[in-house]
């Protein structure tokens, strides 16, 4: 009888886990910080999976945008890395996720996003026509500056500091994440 109940239990396990990759396939999704990024979820349900986006989701937390993020959108997210916080001067992320700079944490944040969904192609193809380059407003009311090099598109910011597009295209049920491997500042 344990026997039964054991091979019960696998094959529920089995299948289980085949749903999950079935559905992983169905979706198409992109692999985020060894994680699947889910087109069927939103923003933060999926960046919470990544293991290259802890520093981002735990400011994302400290600034109170959950919510915001998880909306229904659509947003298009420039998301830096745990390696591009670190590129920060030391103590600068420490010192943004204390509850008295959540203000300027907010706007940090928001700089990296732009409303409406901006697929690579539609990036691409913004910057030929703006003749190499093609700028943003951000929901903070910044502007970051699309542009490319050779095959890779890149985002400036207002300070004229650059940031790479490492992973294009990882949609969201509420927009699209494009991966970048340095943090992005508004001019202060």
């Amino acid at each position: 009888m344990k026997t039964s109940k054991k091979l019960a239990f696998a094959f529920v396990l089995i299948t289980f886990l085949s749903g999950i990759e079935m559905n992983a396939q169905k979706e198409k999704t992109v692999k985020v910080g060894g994680a699947p990024m889910y087109p069927s979820k939103n923003i933060v349900e999926n960046a919470v999976n990544s293991k290259d986006h802890t520093t981002l989701v735990a400011a994302v937390k400290a600034a109170d945008l959950v919510d915001v993020l998880a909306s229904d959108g659509p947003f298009t997210v420039f998301a830096p890395t745990n390696a591009a916080f670190e590129k920060l001067p030391k103590g600068t992320v420490e010192t943004l996720l204390k509850p008295e700079n959540k203000a300027q944490l907010q706007t940090i944040l928001k700089y990296h996003v732009a409303a409406g969904k901006w697929s690579a192609a539609d990036i691409i193809a913004a910057i030929k026509k703006g003749k190499g380059k093609y700028s943003f407003t951000t929901v903070s009311g910044g502007t970051l500056t699309a542009w490319m090099k050779g095959k890779d598109v890149y985002i400036t910011d207002e300070n004229g500091n650059s940031s790479k597009v490492t992973i294009a295209d990882v949609n969201q049920k509420n927009g699209v994440i494009h991966v970048v491997d340095s943090v992005l500042l508004p001019r202060t």
